[in-house]
């Protein structure tokens, strides 16, 4: 295993005892211990990726995707492809996807989340074990729409935590950040 893979388990592990009976983080320390080449995107059964809660400087907005492939509203994230260190997956591919400079990513796991993604033209369907990293934006929150968006936009933390009609995961990510902001008091 490589020390990012080392590092990786050992972050996954610390996030499952902070949310005991997870059934992500157990399905994500499973697969990071069982796959020969657990961070590409090749890999039949399923692979890594890394996704970044985008926040803006006053903590109450998340930079959201209408992603183009599953036309759904998500977080902005993306394949490993091969790189162990997740976070810096997670704040690569939002700087890739936002177009704003100056992002900085913090080191813990922030939420985990196993998904199918259903089969598509030639690629079979197959997990994404998605890692999670908080990414925060400075005083520029201008964003530019890349090719992987049909558009992005800054969304209300309160509103996702709230709406009946929200991906769950979104709404898990929105109670655990205003949960978090309530006891950084």
């Amino acid at each position: 295993m490589s020390r990012d893979s080392v590092n990786l388990q050992q972050d996954l592990s610390d996030y499952a005892n902070r949310y005991p009976g997870d059934f992500h983080a157990s399905a994500c320390l499973s697969f990071l211990t069982k796959a020969s080449l657990p961070f590409h995107r090749e890999h039949a059964e399923g692979h890594f990726t890394g996704s970044a809660w985008l926040v803006d400087a006053s903590g109450a907005r998340v930079l959201l995707t209408h992603h183009r492939k599953l036309n759904r509203w998500l977080q902005l994230g993306g394949h490993a492809d091969g790189d162990s260190d997740l976070s810096a997956v997670a704040l690569r591919e939002a700087e890739e996807e936002s177009g704003i400079s100056g992002l900085s990513v913090e080191r813990d796991i922030f939420d985990v989340d196993r998904h199918w993604i259903p089969e598509r033209y030639n690629e079979p369907g197959h997990w994404h074990y998605d890692v999670r990293y908080v990414v925060r934006a400075g005083a520029n929150d201008t964003f530019a729409v890349s090719d992987e968006s049909l558009e992005l936009a800054w969304v209300s933390i309160e509103a996702i935590a709230t709406a009946n009609d929200t991906d769950e995961s979104l709404r898990r990510m929105a109670k655990k950040w205003l949960e978090r902001e309530a006891n950084s008091f």
